[in-house]
């Protein structure tokens, strides 16, 4: 097992090869039959193919990167940040506007305490100053 890269456990395996006959559709029932198990399936014991490196290029057989393995976490990674993204401003937006709907009420309140407040002692003050020249 030495230098060979094992996928990580969540990472599901292909482990039987279908091969759809004729256009590529799914068979009927009477087309189908049971799937055999692969005569040469490899022993336990044997270790994996050495993982593909990106510096090897393109693998013959398909067309894929040979690492491909983190190629397809790569852009998962990509469309789960940009689906991230997007949903969790529109969740925030929401839930800031829904809080802003619940403190405007609360917020006019304060302010117009504040503003009478103010108002007030600005008129006591003037009252006081006005007697004091007197």
């Amino acid at each position: 097992m030495a230098g060979s890269k094992m996928p990580p456990r969540f990472v599901p395996t292909l482990t039987d090869v279908v091969h759809v006959p004729g256009d590529g559709r799914p068979p009927t029932a009477a087309q189908a039959a049971p799937v055999q198990p692969q005569a040469q399936a490899p022993a336990p014991q044997q270790a994996p193919p050495p993982a593909p490196s990106l510096q090897d290029g393109v693998a013959a057989s398909g067309g894929l990167p040979r690492d491909f393995e983190e190629y397809v976490v790569h852009r998962v990674m990509q469309r789960v940040d940009v689906a991230l993204d997007q949903r969790l401003r529109e969740a925030i937006a929401q839930v800031v506007q829904e809080q802003t709907r619940f403190l405007v009420p609360r917020l006019r309140d304060e302010v117009e305490s504040v503003v009478r407040h103010a108002v007030y002692e600005a008129v006591a003050q003037e009252l006081a100053d006005e007697r004091g020249a007197r």
